[in-house]
């Protein structure tokens, strides 16, 4: 029986026909379906700057995002929590806590997005000040619900994304990010639209927090360290861009920075030492731009 109370258990009228269609018809559905995701995504970014804005406050602080979910939703948290690192240098900061753990990433575990007790234990790690963001297409996985609950009785901010608006649990979170991205093309399959959403909010919040944070300068990756030659080669490139310098002289400073891209780049156009540099970035959470102007203001 369809659950008419969750909008991506709706069956699509537009797609009701799907089965019997030519390949390419199919496939300019499934196109025009996804075509109202960043509709969607765009209606809710004011709740997205807010979650955005709450968590540079609790990582400068020294706390850290939690994410939660089950499935899909759990998976495209792993994912987007495992690539900041290499992209951004921040190490263990944004977690991602997925229902059954490393074992259902590639494969389903029966019974563990229905364990409320399973999330409220999997927030233990969460402490006062950090913040918890639940993903659940439906708002109200109760693995998800659970670790929610847990982490605000611990006194984290708590946030929840999911692809149904109305959802009842919304009321109990500090901040909603609710997708009206509909019925899916098959239905109930949220992998489709609600997973493309998902992912979105998450490339949008995580991107945004490490430009807030100060981990890019303009549009440029600088929280990469050099960790072999071919690294070594970009990160010359993006210095070159960013500071307008000869190769070898980004070269040189980058080397002397111990591969820290961020200490060379303050360095060169700071135009003091590496190890000035680095103390700029250290009192300023480890901001390029902040570092920058507090060397020029002294």
């Amino acid at each position: 029986m369809i659950d008419c109370d969750v909008p991506t258990e709706g069956r699509n009228p537009r797609t009701v026909d799907v089965d019997v269609l030519p390949t390419i018809e199919v496939l300019r559905l499934i196109n025009a379906e996804d075509s109202l995701v960043p509709a969607a995504v765009g209606a809710v970014l004011p709740e997205i700057a807010r979650l955005v804005d709450w968590a540079v406050e609790a990582l400068r602080a020294g706390g850290r995002v939690h994410y939660f979910g089950a499935g899909t939703s759990g998976r495209l948290a792993v994912m987007d929590a495992a690539e900041l690192p290499p992209t951004f240098g921040l190490w263990g900061r944004v977690v991602a806590h997925h229902a059954g753990g490393s074992g259902a990433l590639s494969q389903a575990i029966e019974g563990v997005e229905d364990d409320a007790e399973l999330g409220a234990r999997d927030a233990a790690d969460v402490r006062p000040g950090d913040i918890a963001v639940g993903i659940a297409a439906s708002g109200r996985t109760p693995y998800v619900v659970g670790a929610l609950r847990a982490a605000q009785r611990i006194g984290a901010r708590t946030a929840l994304i999911s692809a149904n608006p109305g959802a009842p649990f919304a009321a109990e979170v500090d901040v909603h990010i609710g997708l009206a991205t509909g019925p899916e093309v098959i239905t109930g399959s949220t992998r489709m639209k609600a997973g493309t959403a998902t992912k979105m909010v998450l490339n949008a919040f995580s991107t945004t927090l490490m430009i807030r944070l100060g981990r890019t300068y303009s549009n440029l990756m600088v929280s990469v360290n050099a960790l072999n030659d071919k690294l070594r080669a970009r990160l010359v490139r993006i210095l070159t861009e960013a500071t307008g310098m000869d190769a070898a002289i980004c070269e040189a400073a980058l080397s002397e920075a111990g591969g820290d891209t961020r200490v060379a780049l303050v360095s060169l156009l700071g135009e003091v030492p590496a190890a000035r540099a680095t103390r700029a970035l250290q009192e300023c959470h480890g901001g390029v731009r902040e570092a920058l102007a507090m060397l020029r203001a002294s």
